[in-house]
């Protein structure tokens, strides 16, 4: 190491033994290079070195002893190499990390035919990917969000993202399910990107987590749950999802909608599909999981359930709803029958 390059180590030894010998030095006016505090094996002989070495003290022939020098005579010599390196290495990260990004984008928007289904692998690797690919895209993002209400935390980190694209003059159209109306912080993020342009829409029915790039990329789960992802650039899968989307979306509900006939039918998907998990036999922790919602919660559903078809058992609120069923049926081919030819 040359003595112009120093380093954190050096500056600990400047904060304590050495900036405490030089400040008796300053005291005293002088030190003189035999005295017994810092010859060579004495305590303070590795500081008084250093001082040396730094600049902080200069010998007087004169005297024959080391004399303190003022420390603003000496700051630039040493602190500026340190910032001209640091400019330097800025400037060579900003150069590697732009060479990443061009590579990115080539990676993400090259429609591989030797690999139309890449897979991530990792939340942070999975994460990575999703806010690259979102700020790569140019005109269009379609994202389903199913499982009701998403934490407030990722939501924060969303946000800030989702409003950046925006801001680009990206359509942006979002599907929750109905619970998540429910969600303080859903409807917060909810309103914030409606203000910059964003359509948000809920539905009753369960689906998968989707999200659409530009109509050329789409991100899914993988099986193994949502520690794994797989990117789809086929063309043809790509537009069999977004088909799957548009339909969804035309028959989900304005999230920011609060017109009477608008709550009433959401109130009535989700008694529908309360008595649909109960007549197909899915357990509580399933059912609320596909109505996006807890476990407590589905139960307070059965429960007005009960309540609406005055029983006491979900044996008894299965025959009830079995019952009311066949009594439709019924009606619905008496009417069929009566109408003429």
């Amino acid at each position: 190491m040359t003595p112009t390059e120093y380093g954190a180590a050096h500056r600990r030894l400047l904060q304590t033994h050495a900036g405490d010998l030089y400040q008796k030095i300053v005291l005293e006016g002088a030190i003189s290079g035999d005295d017994p505090r810092i010859v060579e094996d004495a305590p303070e002989h590795e500081a008084f070195a250093f001082l040396v070495d730094l600049g902080l003290l200069a010998f007087d022939p004169a005297t024959d002893s080391y004399l303190p020098v003022d420390p603003a005579t000496v700051q630039s010599r040493v602190v500026s190499p340190m910032g001209q390196r640091a400019a330097e290495l800025l400037a060579e990260s900003t150069d590697w990390a732009n060479t990443f990004a061009e590579l990115g984008l080539v990676y993400r928007r090259t429609s591989r035919s030797e690999q139309p289904i890449v897979e991530l692998r990792g939340l942070p690797n999975i994460n990575r990917f999703l806010t690259a690919a979102v700020g790569d895209a140019e005109f269009e993002l379609l994202t389903a969000q199913p499982d009701g209400a998403r934490p407030a935390d990722v939501l924060a980190e969303a946000i800030e993202r989702d409003k950046r694209a925006l801001q680009r003059g990206l359509r942006m159209r979002t599907l929750y399910q109905h619970s998540a109306r429910r969600s303080v912080a859903t409807r917060q993020y909810v309103e914030e990107v409606i203000k910059h342009g964003a359509e948000v829409r809920t539905l009753d029915e369960f689906f998968n987590r989707l999200i659409v790039v530009d109509r050329r990329l789409a991100i899914v789960p993988g099986v193994e749950g949502y520690q794994v992802a797989l990117a789809i650039h086929d063309a043809g899968l790509v537009a069999y999802l977004v088909d799957i989307f548009e339909r969804y979306w035309e028959r989900a509900r304005g999230f920011t909608d609060r017109e009477l006939n608008t709550e009433r039918e959401v109130a009535d998907d989700v008694h529908n599909m309360t008595v649909r998990m109960l007549v197909e036999g899915h357990s509580d922790n399933a059912s609320a999981k596909r109505m996006g919602v807890s476990t407590r919660t589905y139960a307070g559903y059965v429960a007005s359930l009960k309540a609406e078809y005055g029983v006491e058992t979900r044996f008894q609120l299965g025959y009830a709803i079995g019952r009311q069923e066949e009594r439709e049926r019924h009606e619905q081919r008496a009417a069929a029958a009566s109408e003429p030819d």
